[in-house]
């Protein structure tokens, strides 16, 4: 039988892979301010176009710049943190589902328990 279990994948952190996670929160972040932006404009666009509902319009984009602004706000946390990060260390980049097969005998908690791909510049070092 074959379960699916959650792995973990980690990242060694290099210059080039800092500069490379730099860049891709400051292009979502840049992305995030653009949006805001067109929310914006949409925003006095309907409210010139139908007067009668005002509060919600502004009550919908709100809720909805709100949630980019928060984005920014943890982007921002991330940019800080990368910048405390050091050479050589490891983070959690995300997780990903495995196969894992299951025979009558097995250990179930070395079956169940925690493995990880740790990465370094997008080749595979180790699996633990």
């Amino acid at each position: 039988m074959k379960i699916i279990k959650r792995i973990q994948i980690k990242q060694v952190i290099t210059e080039e892979s800092k500069d490379a996670l730099r860049e891709k929160f400051e292009h979502e972040k840049h992305r995030l301010e653009i949006e805001c932006q067109q929310l914006l404009f949409e925003k006095k666009k309907l409210k010139n176009r139908s007067p009668a509902s005002k509060q919600q319009v502004h009550e919908r984009f709100y809720q909805e710049i709100e949630q980019r602004k928060d984005k920014i706000k943890l982007l921002d946390f991330k940019l800080e943190q990368l910048e405390l990060l050091e050479i050589g260390s490891e983070i959690v980049e995300k997780e990903v589902d495995a196969l894992v097969e299951v025979k009558v005998g097995a250990d179930w908690d070395q079956i169940i328990g925690k493995q990880a791909i740790v990465v370094e510049d997008n080749k595979v070092v180790r699996i633990e």
